[in-house]
């Protein structure tokens, strides 16, 4: 027994250590028993924030990049949704290119009776005024349809040069009023509204009487709208009901003056 009794009272001396060795460490990194908070934003017992682990800063990154790609989709969906708008109003204008082509008579030149208009004066305020040559009805005729020809090829850019250089040749011709609207349709289906809405007042302007005024001024409020200028169209729109009632282009203005 007196051997024994040393080696007990060692053995009961290193019981601590060992209850010690036992418990297992833990990362207060990871999970502060104070705080309760885990590693994403963990508080240590002083209160500031512990460094975001690597798995909490890669969650961070992801968040991030979800959103600039829910932006990026956003900003394409609008483009895509402003193309379509675009597309649109390209094909209306080739459209109604196509049902005036095809229109009875929309090429025709206008008759003595209704081709009363003043001289252009400044029909091409787009470039100088060439000297007038002189009437010579059966080459105005032809230069006037060989350029018409050309809107039927959809060679619109050949097309706005022949009718141009018509103009600055033939002012006064009997064929100037129809030259002058079918070049504004021209710019209209090239997409440039400031030519086109020019070349439409030219009609109203310098050939007053003409069969195609009406057309014009409905095409010029057309023009004005696309701009953004809708009280403006509004206000054409109304004077082609009410100078020209029996009009074709008076029932569309008609009509177009509810969407507005």
């Amino acid at each position: 027994m007196k051997i024994i009794r040393p080696t007990l009272i060692a053995l009961a001396l290193s019981l601590p250590t060992l209850a010690v060795a036992a418990i297992p460490i833990t990362d207060r990194s990871a999970y502060d028993a104070g705080t309760g908070q885990g590693m994403n934003g963990a508080v240590t017992g002083g209160g500031a924030a512990a460094p975001l682990s690597a798995q909490g800063q890669l969650f961070m990154q992801l968040q991030q990049m979800q959103q600039e790609i829910a932006t990026l989709r956003g900003l394409l969906e609008e483009q895509q949704h402003e193309l379509r708008q675009l597309r649109q109003e390209n094909l209306e204008r080739y459209q109604t290119l196509d049902s005036r082509l095809n229109a009875s008579g929309s090429a025709a030149a206008p008759s003595a009776s209704t081709a009363s208009e003043q001289p252009a004066g400044d029909a091409s305020q787009a470039a100088p005024q060439a000297a007038a040559a002189e009437a010579d009805p059966e080459k105005e005729k032809l230069f006037y349809d060989a350029s018409f020809d050309l809107i039927k090829a959809r060679d619109f850019d050949k097309a706005q040069q022949a009718f141009t250089a018509f103009l600055r040749k033939y002012p006064n011709s009997q064929y100037a009023g129809n030259a002058q609207y079918w070049l504004g349709e021209v710019h209209l289906v090239q997409g440039d509204l400031q030519a086109a809405g020019k070349s439409f007042a030219l009609v109203t302007h310098n050939y007053a009487d003409h069969n195609k005024v009406p057309d014009a001024l409905y095409k010029l409020a057309d023009v004005e709208r696309r701009l953004g200028n809708t009280d403006k169209a509004r206000g054409i729109l109304q004077q082609v009901v009410a100078q020209y009632p029996n009009s074709s282009a008076a029932q569309l203005a008609q009509r177009d003056i509810g969407k507005l």
